[in-house]
């Protein structure tokens, strides 16, 4: 005995095999961590936002064999305003605004402890939850950087994707490291990192500027995929442009 927790044992002959499930392959798992990282105003929130209109529209990602139907998404945001750019942007992508769900905040805030987060999941069905930035819901008194406080808050999370069969995507920014290695420069702890099953990184083409790139740095449970462009155009706004030949190291060098 362990405390009051008597002993269990699992045996592996029990388990039974199953295939993993992708919302698209081989980027981003359902029932998994995903983490979407970039610099301030490479077009993250651009590109999770074109994500979610396709998903919601029932329409197939690029590279992607074929599309799934409608579905609903749960985007919670730490930093643009619903009302003046988020909503402009959904319908500017062309996303079903009826099917992208908001856990109203206004009394208070949301964080990955909070009950709501797994209540909002079982009620919408949600098959995508984006938490953007992921600062923005650790909870106050939380330490990014550390291990012993952000593990649990991983774990958790983790359960809560594996349970439901959705995918949890986490966005953050990059540290300032000057050496422009792409797996130095993901903030907090690594654990962050650890409890993700699939790693992204947008950055933008050093000589064309108006061409961002999602590159695959993590991937446990698939080979990393081709690099994805896009263009944020002034006049034309976004659209996809396919894959592209680079590497992760070489978009982040200034």
């Amino acid at each position: 005995m362990t405390g009051n927790t008597p002993l269990k044992l699992i045996s592996m002959s029990e388990i039974n095999a199953e295939e993993v499930q992708w919302l698209w392959y081989p980027y981003i798992p359902l029932g998994k961590l995903t983490i979407l990282q970039g610099d301030p105003g490479e077009g993250k929130t651009s590109f999770i936002l074109a994500v979610i209109a396709a998903l919601t529209r029932g329409e197939p990602l690029p590279e992607c064999e074929r599309a799934a139907e409608p579905m609903n998404v749960i985007y919670q945001t730490a930093e643009d305003g619903l009302a003046d750019t988020i909503k402009p942007r959904l319908e500017s992508a062309g996303a079903d605004c009826t099917r992208v769900l908001v856990i109203d905040e206004g009394k208070r805030e949301l964080t990955l402890c909070d009950a709501r987060l797994e209540e909002a999941i079982i009620q919408t069905k949600a098959r995508l939850v984006v938490l953007d930035p992921i600062q923005g819901f650790l909870g106050a008194g939380v330490d990014m950087h550390r291990a012993n406080e952000i593990r649990p808050l991983m774990k958790r999370i983790s359960v809560l994707a594996e349970k439901y069969q959705c995918a949890i995507i986490l966005i953050g920014h990059m540290n300032k490291n000057s050496n422009g290695k792409s797996s130095y420069r993901g903030l907090g702890s690594i654990d962050f990192q650890a409890a993700a099953r699939s790693v992204l990184i947008v950055g933008r083409v050093k000589d064309e500027p108006e061409i961002r790139v999602i590159c695959h740095v993590k991937s446990s449970l698939a080979p990393e995929g081709d690099a994805i462009a896009f263009r944020l155009d002034k006049e034309k706004g976004f659209h996809w442009i396919g894959k592209y030949d680079i590497s992760a190291d070489d978009l982040l060098l200034v």
